[in-house]
């Protein structure tokens, strides 16, 4: 199986949900990109899915236009504005889903007001994308 994972940024939602899908499914080929891909992975991001065992550190935001030759099983949007603007794929894609989570990098605050916010959308990435492909 192989999965491209879509968000704005590919620094926050996306980047969790690949996360997610390597450790549910380490044979898949779980990629991840954006339609404007941010300079590094959120730190909070990174924070979150520390705390259930998975490392995103050695990730970095990539751009979509990369992938638009490549086939996929799936090319799942995280994001409403990477629905709206997804490419074209020249390459075979199988199915497109939406599957859309809050932007927790839109949260301001204190650690403490931010974290928790971060949290939630993590937990719900994961609970959804434990199900995946169903």
């Amino acid at each position: 199986m192989k999965v491209l994972i879509l968000c704005t940024g590919n620094s926050c939602r996306s980047q969790m949900a690949q996360g997610f899908l390597k450790s549910f499914h380490p044979e898949w080929e779980v990629l991840s990109a954006g339609t404007k891909p941010a300079e590094r992975v959120n730190p909070y991001a990174i924070k979150v899915m520390a705390e259930m065992g998975i490392d995103i550190t050695a990730e970095h935001p990539k751009l979509v236009d990369q992938f638009v030759t490549d086939e996929f099983d799936y090319v799942v949007t995280v994001c409403d504005g990477a629905r709206e603007v997804c490419p074209v794929f020249i390459g075979k894609v199988k199915h497109r889903v939406h599957i859309g989570f809050d932007d927790p990098a839109d949260a301001v605050g204190t650690e403490e007001i931010v974290l928790p916010i971060y949290r939630r959308v993590r937990d719900e990435i994961r609970e959804k994308f434990s199900k995946f492909p169903e």
